[in-house]
């Protein structure tokens, strides 16, 4: 049930990988203007607004603001769905729709204004449709939303664009879409017209994804122990691009950092990372410490997701977890509902068994060479390992709130031997699910 669960997410995501690398082959009733390039025959020949009547139809468009914001409208006939998002080098918005016939002026998005250059529009995909928009420079979605129609107003999709500098754009990116290009490899990428980046297609990597998780970054520092001068952020990072280093040479698997500098990332778009590289396995790093006053514990702990957690401790530890993302000015509340059906529920207890599995060898890898709490595998309700279809565990390293685990966290010594033992439990669940899953088809 979770391999086709994930070949599901590799379709999906394959589907909108290849519709990006046809947005400058979109062919809307623009398509021709400005000298753009005439389309291909087989979009061209996509049914007129008669042969669509049932999809809803877009009537008009326009665009106001200036350099700084800038507003794009769209008249429909009735609501509709959309997702947006925005790509680097070059510049660009793109907003996708179910099925949309586009009825619109001619000529209309070859010229633009403020933050916009120009948009195109039309049929991606069967059932799919998509709106382009070439970006004068970095900027942001800082709204979007579908107007209801009143006082004689149709429906409306209303999109606010926002100038950001470049940093702050490719911050504003879910990790998997930013760019690893030197910012100044980036800038004149950005200049080169949108066909310039399409590249050859590659033969797929089929190894299994490994996705490690540094926690806390940028404003979050996590625990901090030294008089504050250690902090968690620091540490986990180092062991996790540590471990990402030993996992990759042996060369079976890919892995994945969620962060690989001082970048705070929020726990749900962590969670993404994992999901949209339909991950074989997901592993947290993060150090804990035990407020003042309230004993002394020490050891590492490992953590599978539970409704409920298996003591107060780690109750404790997964509500401070959770709230992080407030940190991030990020509202949980608001996020969509990802699970909507028996399937993925099926699929999510599935997950979790393997994730009990792989925490167990884990812990068995780990007690030989580390030290490890007093209850060593423990359940709580993190956020991070909530994703539905990828086994995922929480390691805590140890305590900085203790004299002898901080010591061992600071160890390079320490770190390679652990790195090494956690190396091997991951070989090891691997090798045994890859096994029996048998090979992908």
């Amino acid at each position: 049930m979770a391999s086709r669960a994930n070949h599901f997410v590799l379709l999906g995501c394959g589907l909108l990988c290849a519709a990006a690398l046809l947005c400058p082959q979109m062919i809307g009733s623009c398509a021709a203007q400005g000298g753009a390039s005439q389309p291909p025959a087989s979009v061209a020949a996509v049914p007129g607004p008669a042969a669509v009547s049932n999809f809803p139809i877009a009537s008009d468009a326009r665009l106001a603001g200036d350099a700084r914001q800038t507003r794009f409208i769209l008249d429909l006939d009735k609501p509709v769905q959309f997702r947006a998002f925005a790509l680097a080098d070059p510049y660009r918005v793109v907003v996708d729709f179910p099925q949309i016939s586009f009825n619109l002026p001619a000529g209309i998005g070859a010229g633009g204004r403020g933050l916009v250059k120009a948009f195109r529009y039309g049929l991606v995909m069967p059932g799919g449709s998509r709106i382009v928009f070439d970006l004068t420079g970095p900027a942001k979605i800082a709204k979007s939303y579908i107007l209801e129609a009143a006082n004689g107003q149709p429906p409306r999709l209303v999109l606010e664009f926002e100038q950001l500098d470049r940093t702050a754009f490719v911050q504003s990116l879910p990790p998997e879409s930013r760019p690893e290009l030197r910012p100044a490899i980036a800038e004149a990428n950005a200049a080169q017209p949108d066909s310039s980046i399409a590249q050859p297609p590659q033969a797929p990597d089929k190894r299994p994804v490994i996705v490690i998780d540094p926690g806390h970054g940028g404003v979050d520092n996590g625990t901090q122990a030294g008089g504050g001068d250690i902090m968690e952020k620091n540490l986990v990072l180092t062991f996790g691009l540590a471990l990402r280093d030993r996992i990759e040479k042996s060369g079976k698997y890919r892995v994945v950092m969620t962060r690989t500098d001082d970048t705070f990332i929020p726990l749900g778009d962590r969670v993404k990372v994992a999901r949209n590289e339909a991950a074989a396995l997901f592993v947290s790093i993060h150090a804990d410490a035990l407020p003042r006053g309230e004993g002394d514990a020490h050891g590492a702990t490992i953590y599978t997701l539970s409704d409920k957690a298996t003591d107060s401790e780690a109750e404790r530890l997964a509500d401070i977890e959770n709230r992080s993302d407030a940190i991030g000015g990020v509202s949980l509340v608001d996020e969509p509902t990802e699970v909507a059906d028996i399937l993925i529920d099926l699929v999510q207890r599935e997950t979790k068994t393997f994730s009990n599995r792989f925490a167990r060898i884990l812990m068995s890898e780990m007690k030989n060479t580390v030290r490890m709490h007093k209850h060593p595998l423990k359940s709580a309700g993190f956020r991070v390992l909530k994703a539905p279809d990828v086994p995922s565990v929480l390691v805590e390293l140890g305590y900085v709130s203790n004299k002898g685990d901080l010591e061992l966290l600071v160890s390079e010594n320490w770190r390679n031997k652990t790195v090494g033992a956690m190396a091997q439990a991951i070989d090891a669940f691997l090798a045994k699910r890859l096994a029996t899953a048998g090979p992908a088809k």
